[in-house]
């Protein structure tokens, strides 16, 4: 049996019929309702980690084989793929297993495709009176929920966003339900519009004083905000890096060592606690929809997703 897949080569994205491979033990095989493109993906076709293969790892989807209690479930999964022997897994530290696949980046093909497969350890059931339009929003709500997991805010932070876009707005939701003093730095009238909706302080580059920040979250995608990063951070304060982008960075490390700034970089996010918020309409998700595409339309899909102050591209892979 074929499928649609879409496959960059390391020099074209084409939409191809690609054989499906086996379920192996424990797996399930989804069919993707919805999948999202990320800045990540954008940079994979870049030349970031030197991709070549399947893309994607935002979806949501249905279980259509595997073990009988997960068919017709309606899932989002976890992309890292862990193997549960290492130090790291024995750890807990799974996300950071020294074996692991990863959806769309390593050795796992990705979510822009008809159906992917994923161990069954991976999945979570999407709640009742979650729609797919939210639901395609859990991988990446869930890397803005891992900010407070690991960092404790509260009402007397003052915390500063930069970097206000896709993956942007989710952070600065998630940052503003912890009751931090939280200003969003924007570029345009359209983001700080939906900000502002949401009860959250726009602020433009010129409002901003260097220095006196307690936490710096970088969303921008670029080596310029980790600089911009290290002019806003108070001396002790915390750089929160949510960025990977292809390319070298050349910055001055000087003023992290002589102002003791603190850097921690964020990945990868509780599932649990990204389903909950979307449970409870906690987080807006939907309105930084901005278009969908069919599959086959997925190198026009990709341009638009890069285009400045693009928010959030989906692909569908299935008609109706």
């Amino acid at each position: 049996m074929k499928q649609r897949v879409v496959v960059w080569d390391g020099q074209r994205l084409s939409v191809q019929r690609c054989e499906v491979p086996p379920l192996g033990l424990h797996e399930a095989r989804i069919r993707i309702r919805l999948a999202g493109i990320c800045s990540t993906d954008l940079e994979l076709i870049r030349g970031y980690k030197g991709f070549s293969g399947v893309p994607g790892h935002e979806f949501v989807g249905e279980v259509i084989d595997g073990p009988r209690q997960w068919i017709g479930k309606r899932v989002v999964g976890e992309i890292n793929i862990w193997c549960g022997l290492c130090d790291a897994c024995e750890r807990g530290d799974v996300t950071h297993c020294r074996n692991r696949k990863i959806l769309g980046m390593v050795d796992m093909p990705g979510a822009f495709a008809e159906t992917i497969q994923l161990p069954v350890k991976n999945l979570h059931l999407v709640p009742d009176g979650v729609p797919d339009e939210a639901a395609v929003f859990a991988e990446p709500l869930a890397a803005a929920c891992r900010i407070p997991q690991v960092h404790h805010l509260y009402a007397g932070h003052r915390v500063v966003l930069i970097g206000a876009g896709r993956l942007g707005m989710l952070c600065a939701q998630v940052i503003h339900l912890t009751g931090a003093d939280l200003s969003v730095l924007v570029r345009r009238e359209s983001q700080a519009e939906l900000l502002v909706g949401w009860g959250i302080r726009a602020v433009y580059d010129h409002e901003l004083t260097p220095g006196v920040v307690d936490y710096v979250v970088d969303c921008t995608g670029s080596p310029d905000g980790f600089r911009k990063a290290l002019a806003l951070v108070r001396p002790r304060g915390t750089i929160i890096l949510k960025s990977t982008y292809h390319g070298q960075s050349e910055v001055d490390l000087s003023p992290v060592v002589v102002n003791e700034i603190r850097i921690d970089g964020s990945r990868c996010g509780p599932f649990d606690d990204a389903l909950h918020l979307l449970r409870e309409k906690q987080v807006h998700v939907q309105p930084l929809i901005e278009a969908v595409y069919p599959l086959e339309d997925a190198a026009e899909a990709l341009e638009h997703a890069a285009r400045p102050g693009t928010m959030k591209i989906l692909l569908k892979p299935q008609a109706g």
